[in-house]
């Protein structure tokens, strides 16, 4: 519907309605008889005149379009304030799922920490015991060079004694010549420096 025809339309009504209510009964007819029975008093009359004016001329001079124009603002910023609501949680959704990710991560690199210092203990534990195992064999064989060395010095002392004995044997042989029982002496002299 025009915006022209609705004050034309409003203006009719009220110039018409006190002929209208005059020709039915005061008594009954609901809203619309109550309305038309109020118009047949000149003084509502008046006033009802007058308030209609009022908003005749306050549509002509625009204030009906101030009230639009500032629904319209507000509906404006409304819809802003949603749209910017909007951003406000799809940067929090954002924010939520880099935090998601950035805890996965902080897992994982934990997790690969762990698994690196695991291997790291098995790898030390590896080289003491394989360190272990080296000195153990190194103070083998040093003991075992000992043991053989000892060995040999006692092997030289016996046959430097069974030498010794021999020659005092033989130098004895040699001074008394006598026969087979120094001889046997002396064999068991060297048996009994061996021995020793």
């Amino acid at each position: 519907m025009n915006m022209r025809v609705v004050p034309a339309l409003a203006l009719t009504t009220l110039v018409a309605a006190p002929a209208f209510a005059a020709s039915g009964s005061h008594g009954g007819g609901g809203f619309i008889g109550g309305l038309m029975y109020s118009l047949t008093d000149p003084v509502t009359h008046t006033a009802f005149l007058a308030f209609a004016v009022f908003l005749i001329i306050a549509w002509r001079m625009g204030a009906l379009k101030a009230i639009t124009s500032g629904l319209d603002k507000r509906a404006d910023d409304i819809r802003n304030e949603l749209e910017e609501a909007r951003n406000l949680r799809e940067q929090a959704a954002e924010a939520l799922a880099l935090a998601e990710r950035r805890q996965q991560d902080a897992d994982k690199e934990a997790e690969a920490m762990i698994a690196q210092a695991k291997e790291d203990a098995k790898r030390i534990m590896e080289e003491a015991r394989k360190e272990l195992a080296d000195r153990l064999t190194r103070r083998e064989a040093l003991a075992e060079a000992r043991i053989a060395r000892a060995e040999a010095e006692a092997t030289d002392e016996v046959r430097r004694a069974a030498a010794d004995a021999a020659t005092q044997a033989a130098k004895r042989l040699l001074a008394e010549d006598t026969a087979v029982d120094q001889f046997e002496s002396a064999a068991r002299e060297i048996e009994t420096a061996l021995a020793n």
